[in-house]
């Protein structure tokens, strides 16, 4: 019997994409991987785009120019593909073999800002403080062995469903056409991201086989043809064509990704930069622990082994510290890219090494990034709403395996009241505070959930189990 599963699996085989391992035709695989790619594309360069934008160069006052920017965007592409591929494919000990996108993370903006924007440190400060950040993570992720047994399920659990929570915003911002948009909320934002999520829950029941699982990849599609009809018919401006144009015109048809060593920003390295951005490479590793124990759990049906937990987590530091080698933000396991394995059951290493392969060829062809990055906001809310309800979905299937006692109910309890709470004050909570720990704390809801769950795990007396 474990022959037979065995040859399947080695055979070429569209019904592999449900396999981990196996070969997969590339007409199947190509669609399933470029699905991934369009999941997280936007939300990719997004990070890029708002801390780059407000950086200022060192000792000048100066910003970046629009031309160093749009080469900073083709980095975040071809870094998010090598990083996926060290997670579906590990050299040494550094990957997971887990179906895991990486991409710029939101998690390091507030911090990111602030180093960047400090005259004396600035951009080159803050690639130095990447750097050395991902490096650091990359080492707590080899040694995740020796502190392994504090994470204990509830916690794991509790991060899961705050890494959903935190989305969900997120996906609703999109659909209302993006958040910053002077025209968010309007009609033809609702109207296209209704379609478009109405077009991929009738797809998935009416697709047949593993083209079912292509549901996402259908909406975006549709939503962009509506969006594109609307544009040329003056009924909405859903498209802006132009960009394409104007990066052809700044960085031409082809470029290569350059080394931030090889331009005129070399790196700062800044001890209170690093000190600054450590905490947040913690809380980083917070999010990728549990959005890794989510993929095992939600795809593989089992609990997570020490060996994926080091390589996802090596993966998450040591990608971050390539990414700064290029200029460029740290990276994180894309919790859009969980949703979406998670929901379709798609979780084929090979076929999702074609979505890594098409960032990388985006990244050395500049106009075919500009044209993934004209997909519209609302037609992307409307693909992945559900999406990131299913990340909450599976942590609270995770809270199920837990021991339902009093224990566990002040921890979730708590938990959430803290971390999510934070996030929702009317000011600044921790106002009398060194401005990082607002940072961290007051917009990022994974942190602090990760922060009072641990605690309490750790420090509340264990119960024994009541008899009546």
């Amino acid at each position: 019997m474990e022959n037979e599963k065995e040859k399947a699996v080695a055979a070429v085989s569209a019904e592999n994409i449900y396999h981990l391992n196996g070969r997969v035709p590339l007409g199947k695989a190509i669609p399933f991987g470029l699905q991934h790619v369009l999941a997280m594309f936007v939300a990719n360069l997004a990070p890029v785009l708002i801390v780059c934008s407000a950086a200022i160069v060192r000792d000048t006052g100066n910003h970046l120019t629009p031309a160093e920017i749009t080469s900073l965007l083709q980095c975040a592409m071809f870094v998010a593909g090598i990083g996926t591929c060290l997670q579906l494919y590990p050299i040494w000990k550094i990957g997971s073999k887990l179906p895991i996108v990486m991409g710029v993370s939101f998690t390091f903006l507030g911090s990111l800002l602030m180093i960047c924007t400090n005259p004396e440190l600035g951009y080159e400060g803050m690639v130095g403080a990447v750097i050395l950040g991902g490096i650091f993570e990359g080492l707590v992720g080899l040694s995740a062995r020796y502190w392994k047994r504090f994470l204990t399920p509830i916690v794991s659990a509790c991060v899961v469903v705050a890494i959903g929570l935190s989305l969900l915003p997120v996906g609703m911002d999109s659909w209302g056409g993006g958040t910053g948009s002077e025209t968010f909320g309007a009609w033809y934002h609702l109207l296209v991201g209704a379609m478009t999520l109405i077009v991929c829950l009738v797809s998935r029941y009416l697709l047949k086989g593993v083209y079912k699982n292509l549901n996402i990849l259908v909406g975006l599609v549709f939503g962009y043809v509506i969006s594109a009809v609307f544009t040329a018919a003056g009924i909405a401006p859903m498209i802006d064509f132009s960009g394409i144009t104007k990066t052809i015109g700044e960085v031409g048809y082809f470029s290569l990704p350059k080394l931030v060593f090889l331009t005129g920003h070399k790196p700062v390295f800044d001890i209170g930069a690093f000190c600054t951005i450590a905490i947040v490479f913690l809380v980083s590793a917070a999010e990728t622990t549990g959005a890794t124990t989510a993929v095992c759990k939600g795809t593989l049906d089992r609990d997570i082994k020490m060996e994926e937990l080091q390589g996802s987590l090596a993966v998450d530091g040591f990608s971050s510290a390539i990414s700064g080698c290029f200029g460029c933000l740290p990276l994180t396991s894309f919790s859009q890219n969980v949703g979406l394995v998670t929901m379709t059951g798609v979780i084929n290493r090979f076929t999702i090494l074609m979505g890594a392969l098409i960032l990388i060829l985006a990244s050395l062809f500049p106009p075919l990034g500009a044209f993934f990055n004209s997909l519209p906001q609302s037609v992307l809310g409307g693909c992945t709403v559900m999406m990131f309800g299913s990340i909450m979905y599976e942590g609270v299937k995770m809270m199920k395996d837990c021991e339902f006692n009093d224990r566990t109910m002040i921890i979730v309890s708590l938990a959430f009241c803290v971390g999510v709470g934070l996030t929702q004050t009317s000011g600044n909570f921790f106002a009398a505070f060194p401005q990082p720990v607002g940072d961290i704390f007051n917009g990022n809801a994974v942190a602090g959930v990760f922060v009072v769950s641990l605690l309490l795990s750790l420090f509340l007396p264990k119960q024994k189990t009541e008899t009546a």
